[in-house]
């Protein structure tokens, strides 16, 4: 019996899919049985779902009590799930308010007098208002720590445990990632009773398109001046990841004087800013997004055809994490990295567990081709 037939039926008018999700499947049934669980399904996988339905499900509009938190690491992640949460709610008595940084606090605290149903924040902004007493958190029967590998790492622990300790006694504790420790997944189950634990893989996903890892190698000082020219390639669709705030500024002021046609995603930004950010890259207006980790967390982006690594990361998680946003629902995709001679190990020690061999390849005439600067060189003897 399908998942759908246990909600309520305003929820199964919406269910527009032709399909369910692997983590859906798995995960709305205990949800719905008051389990804490575990959730590890790759991005992209419909996990938002996965815990919005039978949060909605289980919730009471007419009640005036904030009876369910979902916590992201993000500012972006957070808008792009009150959105979900909207699209499913119109036409009901639910209410959601969003609790983030970099927005109005008078405006949010207005909204938490009203009792919303639900509340969608970031870790900072809800340690603030729970700190000031403002928000209320007796009543909570649903907590979702979405990326919850982030959310339960060192910086954001206490915030985590401070809300799963001012909640109701008989609340629910769910936390979803793409990547999940070992240490996590220890963390988790002091903070949960008895947690189910949850894992899907790649494999199990429907109709995944194929995904080619290549390189580049470059200079680091020439890796702005190689993303403002891959801007220019036709078709090309990238969301492109730097390793920290500074290398990202400094590469969009240089973008920016060049003209290029690429936006930045980054955390000094106001709220205003990034929502045009995206919309513009969304419209097709510019055909890169650059970003850090923590501004791309989560973030939703349909018909990416590369993932460009301009900073290779330091650990395996954010490499598969930043790469598993292309090739979702059976389109190919690339995975592309700027490699400096300094990152080559760490390259090579990432990609030894791909399927297939990462391809070198170099830039030519307007376009990326197979192969290396000997290409080329022997390509000049032949004319």
């Amino acid at each position: 019996m399908s998942f759908i037939e246990n909600l309520k039926p305003e929820l199964q008018n919406k269910w527009k899919f032709s399909y369910e999700m692997p983590v859906q499947t798995q995960l709305i049934p205990y949800m719905l049985d008051g389990k804490d669980v575990v959730a590890q399904s790759p991005t992209g996988s419909g996990k938002t779902l996965a815990y919005v339905l039978p949060i909605l499900n289980q919730v009471d509009g007419l009640l005036q009590k904030t009876q369910a938190i979902i916590v992201a690491p993000s500012q972006e992640l957070s808008m792009q799930i009150v959105e979900v949460l909207r699209e499913w709610t119109e036409g009901t008595d639910i209410t959601v308010a969003q609790l983030i940084g970099g927005a109005n606090m008078a405006r949010q605290l207005e909204k938490l007098k009203k009792k919303p149903t639900i509340v969608v924040g970031t870790p900072g902004r809800l340690h603030e208002l729970m700190k000031a007493k403002k928000l209320k958190l007796h009543d909570l029967r649903h907590i979702v720590l979405d990326e919850g590998d982030q959310l339960l790492a060192r910086e954001h622990r206490n915030v985590a445990k401070a809300i799963i300790e001012g909640a109701n006694h008989d609340r629910q504790i769910v936390v979803v990632s793409a990547t999940i420790t070992e240490e996590i997944e220890l963390v988790a189950s002091r903070l949960m009773k008895d947690p189910i634990r949850i894992q899907v893989t790649h494999e199990e996903l429907p109709a995944q398109g194929k995904v080619v890892h290549s390189f580049v190698k470059v200079e680091e000082r020439d890796k702005t001046d190689l993303l403002r020219r891959l801007a220019h390639m036709d078709g090309l669709r990238g969301l492109a990841f730097v390793n920290n705030l500074d290398q990202l500024l400094m590469k969009e002021s240089k973008l920016k004087f060049r003209d290029a046609k690429i936006v930045a995603l980054h955390s000094d930004m106001k709220k205003e800013e990034r929502k045009q950010a995206l919309a513009s890259f969304r419209k097709g207006e510019v055909s890169i997004l650059i970003a850090t980790d923590i501004a791309a967390r989560g973030l939703d982006i349909e018909g990416l055809t590369h993932v460009i690594h301009v900073d290779v990361p330091h650990m395996i998680e954010p490499y598969l994490h930043r790469s598993g946003r292309t090739g979702r629902a059976g389109a190919d995709g690339e995975v592309l990295s700027l490699l400096t001679y300094t990152d080559e190990k760490n390259y090579k020690k990432w990609t030894k567990e791909l399927p297939s061999k990462p391809v070198q390849k170099v830039w030519d005439q307007g376009t990326l081709i197979e192969g290396s600067s000997k290409t080329l060189l022997q390509r000049g003897k032949k004319k």
